[in-house]
């Protein structure tokens, strides 16, 4: 662990700064998930045939975001992309999703569940009203070791809505020190139940989901693996190519200490890797994944 490398340290909470509660019925240590078939982990992305929304037809709402803690990323600065966007969860509080359009904000990641029995009280709310101001919104699933892949994905297809023109639903795996289940399964068990949850979301809502990430997971658990999927990346410190060498991402989230009039203090800031054009046609569902560099 690097003190000048804030990248190097395990995050404590969730993809937006939480787990919120600690979930009941924990996962039995002899639980065993569905079997996988071989052919799930080489399956190529779907193309998916929903229609851009009018929303996408003008153009992008450029950067206006303030940094509590910036970082000089040099060459690869985020704000040399075009189209950023903010992740958002119940830590939050009553978000201004008008403000936050005008301000940069062109995507929204919303918090919806965790675990098998948690709803972020928050997600209804935000999901209305992110779409209402304008912003390509989509869900996302903090993934709790202690409950089965199935009960975790049957909960948030429960709660969430299957929407055209959403943003394909994230998975969030990270190890969080502060969850109250305190497991680490092997890597092999976190790719079974990683791919589990995914093919049931992939089935349900007719999108690939996205896998977002910490290093020290992927460190742990991904790297090499799960390479026909989009990627979705924290690196707060560094630029992802240094972070996760060798691995194409979508998103990359490159602070947690944004500043907008849209939130009361601070929200996380990510930008979308590719252009307008390939913003448009991804989010439109024309193609699968961004045509990366």
């Amino acid at each position: 662990m690097s003190e000048n490398d804030p990248d190097e340290s395990p995050r404590p909470f969730g993809l937006a700064e939480e787990e919120t509660v600690a979930l009941s019925a924990p996962e039995p240590s002899d639980s065993i998930e569905p079997s996988i078939e071989p052919a799930a982990l080489v399956s190529p992305p779907r193309l998916l045939s929903r229609a851009a929304p009018p929303m996408l037809a003008g153009p992008v709402t450029r950067y206006g975001f303030r940094d509590a803690k910036p970082i000089n990323f040099g060459k690869g600065s985020p704000r040399h992309l075009a189209v950023h966007g903010v992740d958002v969860s119940r830590w939050q509080g009553n978000v201004n999703w008008d403000k936050l359009r005008v301000q940069g904000a062109n995507f929204a990641y919303i918090k919806a569940t965790d675990g098998g029995d948690h709803l972020d009280p928050m997600f209804m709310k935000n999901w209305r009203n992110a779409d209402a101001a304008g912003l390509k919104r989509g869900a996302y699933h903090f993934f709790y070791w202690c409950r089965t892949a199935g009960e975790q994905a049957d909960w948030f297809i429960r709660n969430v809505p299957r929407v055209e023109g959403a943003l394909p639903p994230v998975i969030d795996v990270e190890w969080n020190g502060e969850s109250s289940c305190k497991r680490r399964p092997s890597r092999e068990k976190v790719l079974e139940k990683m791919q589990v949850f995914m093919d049931k979301l992939e089935r349900h809502y007719g999108q690939r989901p996205i896998i977002y990430t910490a290093p020290d997971f992927y460190r742990d658990n991904l790297r090499g693996e799960f390479l026909d999927y989009p990627f979705w990346v924290r690196a707060v410190a560094r630029h992802p190519s240094k972070v996760y060498p060798d691995r194409k991402w979508l998103f990359w989230q490159y602070s947690g200490s944004g500043l907008s009039h849209g939130v009361t203090g601070r929200i996380d800031l990510n930008v979308f890797h590719g252009d307008e054009r390939q913003w448009r046609n991804w989010a439109g569902g024309r193609i699968s994944v961004a045509d990366a560099d």
